[in-house]
């Protein structure tokens, strides 16, 4: 089956088309035939690229006002005679949609329906930055691909399995019951995709096994996954919780928020670009939000960048223990996102001092581990095993919209685990 898998945001389109099929998943051999997108939508220069395994990449310009125009374009070029991969559309089997937030309403990847997309626009409110743009590009998709099932795959639904002692926070519990406010967590495709490929480079029963995995990128988090199943993750409410980022700030005190709005006169808005925007690696380092400029900076003795890379590491090494204490042990570390698969500095400074929890890291391994490669960096007799696993989400999106169609599953929302009401 021929998956086109679509990522929409507020001004942007990215797709890749997917080879699969139950056997290729279970051998871990399903294709990209090509991947790309559209950029800048609503401006006069837009610009699509595509790149096809063992082809130069192409690139083309020109005014995409709306996603409708943009999805059409993406259909055009797939089928264009010298840099498409398709003969027709109608070689398109189904469409696997990335949908940032399902709520407590999606514990799995479901086939879109009326009643479903109805339940998505329910959960609109919760992601509004996110949703609208996921809905627009799946009725754009609808009206031109018609004919095909629509899958949507949800990047909180891995983390509904989290008990309601790690997703209610410490307030009001009406806000919960009224408002559906608790820890969500994010980046649950990066999340489910390692977790099993790392069971599988240790050649181990996932359901053995006491995984921490590390989504280490512009937007950072982590999860504790037991055994198969997220029970812990550090983004929360929203994608700010949790880990130092690029530009969030991660956790914070509350308090000082309110005080920083009266001190600094700053509206919601401005509060809002401030956390979101303006600080993590960017705002303490005052030089940018990607970690190799970072360490270039460090290595020329900035001691702002300095502190900004300790900070950053220093939260993971410390979830990392938290993460072991919720679990009973650790039994495997993975890192995987563009900072995560890229960067032996950070790993080597998360790991350093963690022996004691039987995770003891191969320096020159890490440093010479290769990129773009599935790699253990643990020293051979390391009760705990440390890993790198390059991420694949529209992989994970392909494979279940594979899944659903294949195992013929209903069309509905699957409760997920919640807390009394």
């Amino acid at each position: 089956m021929k998956v086109l898998v679509l990522n929409c945001g507020s001004s942007s389109v990215k797709f890749q088309v997917i080879e699969t099929s139950l056997e290729m998943i279970e051998a871990n051999s399903d294709r990209m035939l090509a991947r790309g997108g559209v950029e800048k939508i609503g401006l006069s220069d837009s610009r699509l690229s595509i790149e096809v395994p063992g082809r130069k990449p192409y690139q083309e310009f020109g005014e995409i006002l709306e996603h409708r125009a943009a999805v059409e374009r993406v259909l055009k070029v797939l089928v264009h005679p010298e840099q498409g991969v398709l003969a027709d559309v109608s070689e398109i089997e189904a469409v696997g949609h990335r949908m940032v937030h399902g709520g407590e309403k999606f514990a799995s990847s479901v086939l879109v329906t009326p009643e479903v997309e109805a339940m998505l626009e329910e959960c609109v409110v919760l992601a509004p930055l996110h949703n609208p743009h996921n809905l627009r590009g799946l009725a754009a998709a609808r009206s031109l691909l018609g004919g095909v099932p629509h899958v949507a795959v949800f990047d909180t639904a891995y983390h509904q399995s989290m008990p309601p002692k790690a997703f209610i926070y410490g307030l009001p519990y009406e806000l919960y019951t009224r408002h559906a406010i608790r820890r969500y967590g994010f980046h649950g495709t990066s999340h489910r995709f390692v977790a099993i490929r790392t069971a599988g480079l240790l050649g181990r029963p996932l359901e053995e096994l006491r995984i921490v995995t590390c989504h280490l990128g512009n937007g950072c988090s982590m999860a504790a996954v037991d055994r198969g199943h997220s029970v812990d993750t550090t983004m929360g409410f929203t994608p700010l919780e949790g880990l130092l980022m690029g530009t969030r700030s991660g956790d914070v005190d509350a308090a000082i928020l309110p005080w920083v709005m009266a001190m600094e006169e700053l509206t919601l808005s401005q509060l809002n670009a401030m956390l979101n925007k303006h600080s993590g690696l960017f705002g303490i380092s005052g030089v940018s939000s990607d970690m190799r400029e970072i360490e270039a900076a460090c290595a020329a003795g900035n001691k702002r960048a300095q502190l900004a890379f300790d900070i950053f590491c220093y939260r993971i090494t410390k979830y990392i223990g938290a993460y072991a204490a919720a679990m009973g042990g650790v039994d495997a570390v993975t890192f995987a996102g563009g900072i995560g698969e890229n960067s032996a500095l950070v790993r080597e400074s998360v790991m350093d001092g963690l022996a004691f929890l039987g995770l003891d890291l191969d320096v020159d391994a890490n440093r010479k581990a290769p990129r773009g490669q599935e790699v253990i960096i643990s020293k051979p007799g390391s009760r705990g095993a440390v890993v790198v696993i390059p991420t694949n989400e529209e992989r994970v999106i392909a494979r279940d919209t594979m899944r659903v169609l294949g195992n013929a599953m209903p069309s509905f929302a699957v409760a997920g685990n919640v807390a009394p009401r």
